[in-house]
């Protein structure tokens, strides 16, 4: 950033949620009682798609969302953008949990066909999130990176994506996509689609409310006991509850059944296109790279770039950021690694900002259907939440209405995860597993190592990432 340029907005919900200040839907509190058939904590994307399917399978239902703060609030409107088939979670681990090798493919199979679905849908229901397939590619910087990759893609082909669905590419064969000057090769993606995310929350929002879905704001829900939800200005009795709190599940799920890690983002002002003919950058492809301290980029439909990364990773005693507000550490952090990727380009950030994502013990998200107690959840989507809050919401639905689908014994369905250690010990191993991160990711790239580092395998490991 030039010495002399104006800082750029921080926090605010971020980018994609102020841009939209003047067109963002308004729903009422809720106050009094009342009694549904379906209630649905948390207005993310988990919670409206599950409002969705829930209406699509019986119209006639009385649904209602209760949302603490504002519709698209938590990640659903601070994401990059990525509507991907990466399944939340590790495919081998979820092969060992039950099912094997054949309930994991078919997991990374449904979430293949996520992604088109999702596309179908906006599509049929006219929501413009500026959505456009164009797949994903990963950039390897280091040639340990580039052998990552390589098992990475064994890994993939192993879990049923095929060789059209997931390439190997050379350096020239990467750069001709994206010029990034230090790349060695990577891989690309068929299955992905860049989007804008607080468009799509406010579209699903207006679509349910079409439906007949009640949508409430400010409203959030204290406590959830048998078939009644205690808020602080009335009660909701409900037939069926869905939990979809993600990285603010704490209150209702437990502080030590997933937590709340932190992921920060910048977006520049729009680029030139003298610039955009230099990176090469001209279709909407999604970018991330195979760094242990991985960035996630998109190209804007407006022409920015937009780029995240972990910075601060997690807050102590599960602390949830707030409106997003960002340290300066962080925002140079990914200044800097953008730059590198694209040196001589006059980058200037306009906004920078954070959010969380639920993260349980082993990184596996589950879905969750207590049929005695009426209550459901789905959580732990640890940064892949596009497809996974779709295929979780609708997964929730068909469990509870006793509809079996392919999505109701996916291994996902019913997984759980032990539980996080109690602070301070968490903290310290958050902490000290994204240090191991950043030390191997400096070492490979001054030794230009071949093979990856040790400190990272042993990180790898030690969070339960490793397939």
């Amino acid at each position: 950033m030039n010495a002399l340029a104006a800082p750029p907005r921080n926090g605010e919900l971020g980018f994609w949620v102020a841009g939209l200040a003047d067109k963002r839907p308004s729903f009422p509190h809720f106050t009094g009682h009342d009694s549904v058939d379906v209630a649905i904590v948390g207005g993310g994307y988990t919670g409206l798609w599950a409002a969705y399917f829930a209406k699509k399978l019986e119209p006639s239902l009385s649904v209602a969302v209760f949302e603490a703060e504002q519709v698209g609030y938590g990640a659903s409107g601070r994401n990059g953008g990525w509507l991907s088939a990466m399944p939340p979670g590790n495919r081998a681990t979820f092969a060992r949990a039950g099912g094997g090798l054949e309930a994991s493919r078919a997991l990374q199979q449904e979430f293949v066909a996520g992604v088109a679905a999702v596309l179908d849908i906006l599509r049929a229901e006219g929501i413009d999130a500026d959505q456009h397939k164009g797949g994903a590619l990963v950039a390897a910087h280091t040639r340990a990176g580039l052998g990552r990759l390589v098992t990475r893609r064994d890994a993939d082909l192993k879990y049923g994506l095929t060789d059209d669905e997931v390439h190997l590419l050379d350096r020239d064969e990467f750069q001709s996509q994206i010029n990034i000057s230090t790349v060695h090769g990577g891989l690309f993606y068929k299955h992905c689609a860049r989007f804008h995310p607080a468009k799509l929350v406010y579209g699903l929002a207006d679509t349910l409310t079409s439906m007949g879905v009640r949508i409430y704001e400010g409203s959030r829900v204290d406590s959830v006991g048998g078939k009644t939800l205690t808020l602080a200005n009335g009660r909701v009795t409900a037939a069926k509850t869905f939990i979809c709190t993600e990285g603010y599940s704490g209150q209702l799920l437990g502080s030590r059944t997933l937590i709340p890690v932190n992921s920060s983002m910048i977006v520049t002002k729009p680029l030139p296109e003298e610039a955009w003919q230099q990176i090469g950058w001209d279709g909407p492809q999604c970018l991330n790279d195979s760094a242990h301290t991985f960035i996630y980029a998109q190209r804007t439909s407006d022409g920015r770039i937009a780029m995240g990364g972990r910075g601060v990773p997690y807050r102590f005693g599960s602390g949830t950021g707030g409106d997003g507000a960002t340290a300066q550490s962080t925002i140079d952090l990914i200044s800097q690694k953008l730059r590198s990727f694209f040196p001589g380009i006059p980058f200037e950030v306009e906004h920078a900002w954070s959010g969380v994502l639920g993260v349980t013990r082993d990184w596996n998200g589950g879905v969750h259907w207590d049929p005695a107690s009426g209550i459901g959840s789905s959580t732990g989507y640890a940064g892949h939440g596009v497809t996974s809050a779709y295929v979780g919401g609708r997964t929730l639905v068909e469990l509870a209405f006793e509809q079996e689908t392919e999505r109701t014994t996916l291994p996902w369905v019913g997984y759980r995860a032990r539980k996080w250690e109690p602070e301070p010990i968490r903290w310290l191993g958050v902490h000290a597993m994204y240090r191991l991160f950043g030390i191997a990711d400096r070492w490979e790239e001054r030794r230009d190592s071949r093979t990856t580092s040790l400190l990272a395998r042993f990180g790898s490991r030690l969070a339960g990432l490793h397939e």
